[in-house]
């Protein structure tokens, strides 16, 4: 069964008992992925590890590398 079909169904079963219907799959995920990188920085602080941006620090670095 695909994500479609279980979400279709879960809204009929709701339909049918009343219940406000369940969110679309996929509403939540930017929450999701920011709450889990601030829960990695987190712990990296309390780690004694310096928050850093990773991604963010090697795109700088690969425009500032001469050419």
């Amino acid at each position: 069964m695909s994500i479609t079909q279980q979400h279709l169904l879960d809204a009929y079963r709701a339909r049918s008992l009343g219940e406000p219907a369940p969110p679309a799959p996929g509403t939540h995920d930017r929450q999701v992925v920011r709450e889990w990188r601030d829960e990695r920085r987190l712990r990296a602080v309390l780690a004694g590890r310096p928050a850093r941006h990773r991604f963010r620090d090697a795109l700088r670095r690969w425009r500032r590398r001469p050419t």
